[in-house]
């Protein structure tokens, strides 16, 4: 299945009741009536932001179920058919000529809603957690960039607690200047509440160094969108079924001592499930916490 995150289209709205004599048939109603002038309405995915195509200006940010905008509004004066009717004119073909509606050029743009973004380099086994940790089923093979589009799959931990994950394509420096296939999906991670950067404990080239791509992922958030940067970010160190367990956690100790990092840390093998349930616990309590009121300052 093809995954379109963004659309140009451009919005033409009515002349008033020019043009707008039209008329209904329903069940029940044997005559019909007049109904021009009636709005349209388009249906886009929860988590649509609409902006001008032109100033690149915000339009709307559909962030909720149900919410909606008028994007072009119709032409003042005129009048729809239906305007005419009367008990002695019950299928008026008058209108009246209105001035021209707005026209606008539009680009749409959607942010997958979920609770943890998933980030790391090709190969950092992100595809492979996501399906040992939900019913998702994203590509997994050997080789980079097995991920092409943003993979969402529900997390449950029991019967009534349960967060969305989004994994998106691997990033490689220079994201944000459009290298790789990353950058053209991180907007998918500016809704989520914390994200876990998953990295190859055990890479097969000896010259790869852990730290250095966690660093540079950092900087590619941080070039990209300050605010994403400053995000909650969980180290998560993956394929320790690839070492010994001693070997595993000397490793994870030495990549968090030399990353200075304060934040939560994990362990984990995607491909067995070790240290998964753990993190996937860890996890939905913090997004519960940040749910209460009193962890933004409510009551």
């Amino acid at each position: 299945m093809k995954f379109f995150d963004e659309a140009r289209i451009e919005v033409i709205a009515g002349k008033g009741g020019d043009g707008s004599a039209s008329f209904r048939r329903e069940k029940y109603v044997p005559r019909g009536g007049p109904d021009g002038g009636e709005d349209i309405v388009l249906r886009v995915p929860v988590g649509t932001v609409i902006r001008d195509a032109g100033s690149g200006g915000m339009i709307a940010d559909l962030a909720r179920n149900g919410d909606r905008v008028t994007l072009a509004q119709g032409g003042k004066g005129g009048l729809g058919n239906i305007h005419f009717k009367s008990s002695v004119n019950r299928a008026p073909r008058q209108f009246t000529r209105g001035m021209p509606g707005e026209q606008k050029n539009l680009e749409m743009e959607l942010r997958v809603l979920a609770d943890v973004g998933l980030l790391g380099m090709p190969n950092a086994g992100k595809s492979t957690f996501i399906r040992a940790v939900s019913a998702a089923r994203p590509k997994v093979a050997d080789y980079p960039f097995t991920t092409l589009h943003p993979n969402l799959g529900v997390v449950r931990v029991d019967e009534s607690r349960s967060f969305v994950v989004a994994d998106i394509p691997g990033l490689i420096e220079g994201a944000a200047e459009g290298a790789g296939l990353g950058h053209q999906f991180l907007r998918h991670l500016q809704r989520t509440h914390v994200l876990l950067h998953l990295v190859d404990i055990a890479p097969f080239d000896e010259d790869v160094d852990p730290s250095k791509e966690v660093r540079a992922l950092a900087a590619e958030l941080k070039k990209y969108d300050a605010a994403l940067a400053k995000k909650p970010r969980w180290l998560v160190m993956n394929k320790a079924d690839l070492l010994e367990p001693a070997e595993a956690k000397k490793r994870a100790a030495a990549l968090v001592k030399k990353l200075k990092w304060t934040k939560p840390w994990f362990l984990i093998s995607g491909i067995n499930g070790e240290g998964c349930r753990e993190l996937c616990f860890k996890v939905m309590d913090f997004l519960e916490a940040e749910r209460r009121p009193s962890s933004r300052g409510g009551k």
